[in-house]
């Protein structure tokens, strides 16, 4: 039998620990969609908070907002997704298959043995015609043409067309950003990589309006603060690299992109995009909207259109980025362990709270401990099998520290604390147990 990939073992922990369950699975499942359990949704709320505090709770030039998924399809048409934003998609009449005609060296052909499209003389790909990513829908009773909508592909339209009313509101000077985090929608020809690529994604995204002329100077500070934010999760600095789009890959809107890439088991891949996306969007909206949105410049006594820096991370990637960068196997005592190493900021379950046996006392003594945990973190009380199995189900959660109540704590009232990566373990006083977590978790 073939040893299991990395990935094939992740997705199997990933449903074994409540992190990701295939969508609808009961029903066959749908696919590339995908449902966060307990421990998943933790982890991704995490990341998301942590990205939140870092773009606008730390910040007094940020304000956050919550746009609408729906959107009048005049805001589309102006952002040019519903004549370009399209991918080129062939079929092969053969097997049946759908693949992006731009990407054919890395698909690969249902039929056995494992080739590229096109690579089987039975191949047979029709011409490459563009294809709409855009979800359509209907607003209203009747499903007629005037009532198209769209599930917006992107976050950061809802951000343009409320431009002015955060800056009005908030009482915001260039330069400013505006900060969001939401679903979106694409009809992708080729998803896949378990959660990396798929049709209902979160994005966190920023959008910074800055004087022109000094768009080039705030491409290079947010290029060097994303990557900072990503290291500080704790992903391995040899595993991140920039990639600079060429003159082929800039987007229409763009006179400078960057994307920040991950060394993941199925090759580098994008994760964030930084992306200088001049005045493009206002401009487009401003013209189609009959809406003047130009900045007037009181120091300068000049009016303008701001030009916009771009940073467009999905959470989604950056959740699957934290399991993939965590996940290790180690042989302790001649048995595997897995572990997910998770940076304690992002862990779901901060510190689990583990009496050694249900009699003497300690489960008392335990829920007292768990109870002053959990007021400040998420926390899991656990006193069931033996207490080696329990570190190993911890371990396989990214759990950073296990918490033991054993006859030593009735007779002096200390605990052991274990660090899940090192395993090493120290008796603290269980009146200090939260001081002591606190400098590991929160500093």
């Amino acid at each position: 039998m073939a040893e299991l990939s990395v990935m094939d073992k992740l997705v199997s922990l990933c449903k074994r620990r409540g992190f990701i369950f295939q969508s609808s699975e009961i029903y066959g499942g749908l696919g590339s969609v995908w449902d966060y359990g307990p421990l998943g949704v933790a982890l991704k709320n995490n990341i998301k908070a942590a990205w939140w505090r870092a773009m606008v709770q730390a910040r007094e030039d940020i304000e956050g907002l919550d746009a609408a998924i729906l959107m009048h399809p005049e805001v589309w048409v102006a952002s040019g997704h519903v004549a370009g934003f399209t991918d080129p998609l062939v079929d092969c009449r053969t097997c049946k298959g759908r693949f992006r005609a731009d990407h054919l060296q890395g698909a690969a052909c249902p039929r056995k043995p494992s080739k590229h499209p096109g690579e089987h003389t039975e191949c047979d790909l029709t011409a490459a015609r563009q294809f709409n990513l855009m979800f359509k829908t209907f607003m209203g009773p009747m499903e007629e043409s005037a009532a198209v909508v769209y599930l917006r592909p992107e976050t950061a339209q809802g951000i343009y067309v409320n431009y002015l009313n955060v800056l009005q509101s908030s009482r915001q000077k260039i330069p400013f950003g505006i900060a969001q985090i939401g679903k979106v929608f694409r009809n992708e020809i080729t998803p896949g990589n378990f959660t990396f690529r798929t049709r209902e994604f979160e994005q966190m995204e920023m959008q910074f309006f800055v004087t022109p002329g000094t768009d080039e100077e705030w491409f290079e500070t947010w290029r060097g603060l994303r990557m900072e934010w990503h290291r500080s999760l704790g992903l391995a600095a040899e595993k991140l690299r920039w990639h600079q789009h060429g003159p082929e890959e800039l987007a229409h809107y763009a006179r400078a992109a960057y994307d920040i890439e991950y060394q993941f088991p199925f090759g580098w891949q994008e994760i964030e995009g930084i992306h200088n996306r001049t005045d493009f969007d206002l401009r487009r909206h401003q013209e189609h909207s009959g809406k003047k949105l130009e900045y007037f410049d009181q120091a300068a006594n000049a009016r303008y259109l701001p030009y916009i820096v771009e940073t467009s991370v999905g959470a989604d990637r950056v959740a699957l980025t934290v399991l993939v960068d965590a996940y290790r196997e180690e042989t302790v005592a001649g048995e595997t362990r897995v572990v997910l190493g998770f940076h304690p900021a992002v862990a779901p379950i901060k510190a689990a709270v583990l009496p050694l046996v249900k009699k003497d006392g300690m489960p008392e003594r335990a829920q007292a401990v768990y109870q002053d945990v959990r007021r400040r973190w998420s926390a899991f009380y656990d006193d069931s099998g033996a207490i080696g199995r329990r570190y190993r189900r911890m371990d396989e959660a990214g759990t950073p520290f296990c918490i033991t109540i054993d006859g030593e704590t009735l007779s002096d009232g200390t605990v052991t604390l274990r660090d899940r990566d090192s395993m090493a373990q120290e008796r603290v006083a269980a009146d200090r147990v939260v001081e002591w977590l606190g400098s590991r978790i929160d500093g």
